[in-house]
């Protein structure tokens, strides 16, 4: 599946990879892979099989819908990591420059995840090279890992997850950090950080927003928190992507700003 997406800092998503074993408590997409599971009850076997004990799809499935109608089913298996081989061809088929985020709906670096279905997923990149594509994982050393074995395009953008302080400081100096184009995602913020931006945090690029759904016990940023961040995007040259739930939270100071628009990034 690739698709418009309401993200405000891409195009387009595109998932060759869906599901996730992590657990995240605040997840969307493991509600809405759920929702929409399912198999036809005679579907045509050879369709899909399994590697490494993981699912993968060489077809598009399709599910009975309550009222009957036959639909496509984005997420036969749930959530339940699923690599749809069928899908990596995508990208070229949109002519015109995306910014594309890979893995909206999983985490294509996640310890389960085999190298060679990431080096797929790059090979398919390589082939649509008019788009700007952007990763996000909640394992970043993975990046490290590939970068060390040579097996990390250089050009793609990659984010990892930070809603704590020791997932902020995952690269602890920049020297230990073989990733260029490295981002930062601080969202959901679930409680004030010391961003360490100049000495801590070699990112290219910062996003924060807040948590979003129904969740209960749903954390809600104060102003503070971002401020401090903002603070330390500004003293240190680097952009700043506001998400739209901290509009409002941060009025006149709101602020949305790409690494590809803005120069002068300070080095660490």
């Amino acid at each position: 599946m690739g698709q418009t997406t309401k993200i405000d800092w891409c195009d387009a998503s595109w998932n060759p990879l869906t599901g996730c074993d992590h657990g995240c408590a605040y997840c969307y997409a493991r509600g809405m892979a759920r929702r929409f599971k399912g198999f036809l009850p005679d579907h045509k076997p050879g369709t899909w099989h399994e590697e490494n004990g993981l699912y993968v799809l060489d077809e598009i499935q399709y599910r009975e819908q309550k009222n009957g109608q036959i639909v496509p089913t984005p997420y036969p298996f749930g959530f339940a990591p699923t690599f749809h081989r069928y899908r990596l061809d995508i990208p070229q088929t949109w002519k015109n420059p995306k910014t594309i985020f890979v893995g909206s709906m999983a985490d294509l670096f996640g310890k389960w995840v085999p190298d060679e279905w990431i080096q797929e997923v790059f090979a398919a990149c390589a082939k649509a090279p008019q788009h700007r594509y952007l990763f996000l994982t909640k394992n970043p050393n993975r990046y490290n890992k590939l970068a060390a074995k040579g097996m990390l395009p250089q050009e793609h953008w990659y984010g990892y997850t930070a809603t704590s302080q020791k997932m902020l400081w995952t690269f602890h100096h920049a020297d230990e950090c073989l990733v260029k184009n490295l981002f930062v995602s601080i969202e959901p913020m679930l409680a004030p950080m010391q961003p360490g931006f100049s000495t801590h945090v070699p990112a290219d690029w910062v996003i924060v927003g807040a948590e979003t759904g129904r969740r209960r016990n749903k954390v809600q940023p104060k102003k503070e928190w971002i401020d401090a961040i903002l603070m330390e995007c500004e003293y240190s040259g680097r952009p700043i992507f506001m998400k739209e739930s901290i509009r409002e939270l941060m009025g006149d100071e709101f602020k949305q700003e790409f690494p590809w628009e803005v120069t002068g990034i300070a080095d660490d």
